[in-house]
């Protein structure tokens, strides 16, 4: 746990006692998500849990489409609500289903977005879920970074140690398309605090790339680096990435086919 500052204490035990209400408001939303803080009760450095800055989650929006959204290892719902608040208008209205394994953040999440359906899973356990959920338009994360534990379970396709690489995985199943966070070293390219954009495959992303399928494409020009200073405990430096899983799967269930031929011969 964090030693907080007596102001963010203070900002804290404000939010905590918003949450006691039945329902908040739009400003009342936006300040639990600005002032809940993840590390007052938790160690999640341990975890990897570290929210998303709101002000990110608004421009990480303008790469999120269509109307069914699954929010993966979801917070306290930074993301969704984001992505709730920019389409509140649309008919019909956006649905949203948010996976997070932390039962505390699921209690906030579920009073800062109602409008969404939480449950509290692993995010591991989505290959079960997904029968009953169905198929999303989009799968959106800011996942745990790096060699999280993950108690011996891993994605369908990938098995190496970066966490971030098995959510995407496991979204491909479920999702027609991804966009999500990760590190900056996990993506294919260079853009956020850099002089220009530049292509940088590391080995890594290749063996995941060769594992799922799965190309990691740039956004439409985010510079994540601008709300560096909104994360807590942590300044990374990220990415966001964009993912079309129909042409995952199409190259897989091709490679099956050329498989089962070749051994037909």
């Amino acid at each position: 746990m964090a030693k907080l500052t007596k102001e963010q204490a203070g900002q804290h035990a404000e939010a905590v006692d918003l949450l006691r209400k039945d329902r908040l408001n739009d400003d009342e939303r936006e300040f639990v998500l600005r002032n809940w803080r993840e590390d007052a009760n938790h160690v999640n450095t341990i975890a990897g849990a570290f929210f998303t800055p709101l002000d990110l989650a608004l421009d990480f929006t303008i790469e999120v489409h269509g109307r069914r959204i699954i929010d993966l290892c979801g917070g306290i719902g930074h993301l969704s609500l984001a992505c709730h608040w920019r389409n509140g208008w649309s008919d019909p209205p956006r649905e949203i289903v948010c996976i997070e394994k932390n039962p505390d953040y699921v209690a906030v999440g579920r009073k800062v977005l109602p409008e969404a359906r939480w449950i509290c899973a692993d995010v591991f356990e989505l290959p079960f879920l997904a029968p009953e959920l169905g198929r999303f338009d989009i799968a959106i994360s800011n996942p745990p970074f790096g060699a999280i534990k993950r108690q011996n379970r891993n994605a369908p396709r990938y098995s190496g140690r970066s966490f971030e690489y098995h959510v995407i995985d496991l979204a491909s199943d479920v999702a027609d398309h991804g966009t999500f966070i990760i590190p900056q070293m996990s993506a294919p390219f260079r853009y956020s605090g850099q002089p220009s954009y530049r292509r940088d495959e590391a080995p890594a992303y290749l063996d995941f790339q060769r594992a799922t399928g799965i190309d990691l494409g740039h956004s439409c020009g985010i510079d994540c680096d601008y709300h560096k200073d909104g994360w807590r405990g942590v300044s990374p430096t990220v990415e966001i990435v964009r993912a079309d899983f129909t042409e995952a799967r199409a190259a897989r269930a091709a490679g099956q086919s050329d498989m089962f031929a070749r051994a037909a011969e």
